[in-house]
């Protein structure tokens, strides 16, 4: 495949000639990218969207999490979910609602470990009343950024008091926007409803996340038609999750997302998004994989937990597939520099430390 006109254009966006908001590629080009099956393409992909993240982005930001609660009112439950209660048994079978100390403790141990962001998560009945809970508690207790997921749970009231408490990011997750999969995958669910709520985030002027699950059923025009959609909301921040099946659903025979195809996606939204925060969960791909989401231009690792935590993590989060010290280890094998901070002044990993700047 040629990728000399993406090369061109990635000089004319250095030169000032485009903006980063007309992005690298055109639609037509994002499907073409999505067709590739020669490893020499692959290399060459990945090697532009690297470029292209390390250009705007100086630092792999690391993002931690805090399970708030796992009840969840959606009815029927989504078809692939294991965090809800009684959807897996590898996940939160048993129902819980962390208390005010437990958010407070597993806050301050993130923020001793380094790692300067949390993701703050929820199941939906609450109009957004535990994420915001979960916010006042964090923020009044360490300076971690924070971002709240709590998807079509939110109300315009909530994200107003979200803000009020200084939220720094909200993230509503479409997951795909070919409504007929949507409804089928999330039957409980309104694809407009998730929408409205991304539109508000952004009305408020609040830090927008919202990202894709793929390999559920989607097609390569899906995704692309999907990125766009993000593109005219002006997001903030793309998560591209590959699918990862949960024993007890009833998506557990689905294949899972292979890590080279969600590298694929990566690079292609990095290429469309040259300057945003593009996220890779590390449960869906496993620690070790994680390389392929930072090679492909990733610049966010999520859903990664410090050896401090205070709880057990189970599912989605699970420090078997995002332990902080291997996570930093590869991002430094790559020659890369994770963002971290520590009061000390550096945070010990294998084969070295890394000094807080």
């Amino acid at each position: 495949m040629d990728f000399s006109k993406i090369k061109k254009n990635f000089q004319k966006l250095k030169d000032g000639e485009i903006t980063v908001k007309d992005g690298l590629i055109s639609k037509e080009d994002a499907l073409n990218l999505f067709k590739i099956s020669k490893l020499e393409d692959y290399i060459k992909l990945f090697y532009l969207a690297s470029q292209v993240r390390d250009y705007f982005i100086k630092e792999i930001e690391i993002t931690s999490t805090i399970h708030i609660t796992n009840i969840c009112e959606i009815s029927p439950k989504c078809f692939y979910c294991g965090f809800a209660a009684g959807t897996s048994k590898v996940g939160y079978y048993e129902p819980f609602r962390l208390s005010d100390e437990d958010i407070k403790r597993c806050a301050i141990a993130i923020e001793k470990s380094g790692i300067c962001r949390v993701s703050c998560s929820s199941g939906h009945g609450y109009e957004g009343k535990e994420v915001i809970r979960a916010l006042r508690i964090v923020k009044e207790n360490t300076n971690l950024k924070v971002l709240v997921n709590a998807g079509g749970d939110l109300t315009e009231e909530s994200i107003r008091k979200l803000k009020k408490y200084g939220i720094d990011t909200i993230c509503c997750n479409l997951e795909t926007i070919n409504r007929e999969l949507f409804e089928r995958l999330k039957p409980g669910e309104s694809l407009d409803r998730r929408m409205e709520i991304c539109k508000l985030v952004k009305r408020y002027n609040i830090e927008l996340s919202s990202g894709l699950l793929i390999g559920i059923g989607e097609s390569y025009r899906d995704r692309v038609e999907h990125l766009l959609f993000l593109k005219e909301l002006d997001v903030d921040e793309i998560p591209i999750m590959g699918f990862n099946p949960y024993p007890g659903t009833p998506m557990e025979n689905h294949p899972r997302c292979s890590a080279l195809e969600q590298g694929k996606t990566i690079a292609i939204t990095r290429l469309m998004f040259p300057h945003i925060r593009i996220t890779s969960p590390t449960p869906t791909i496993g620690p070790e994989l994680v390389k392929f989401a930072l090679l492909a231009g990733a610049s966010n690792i999520a859903t990664v937990i410090p050896e401090n935590y205070p709880l057990d993590v189970k599912g989605v989060g699970n420090p078997k597939t995002g332990n902080l010290r291997e996570v930093v280890r590869m991002i430094k094998e790559l020659g890369l520099k994770p963002k971290l901070r520590d009061n000390r002044g550096s945070y010990e990993v294998e084969g070295g430390s890394h000094k807080d700047v």
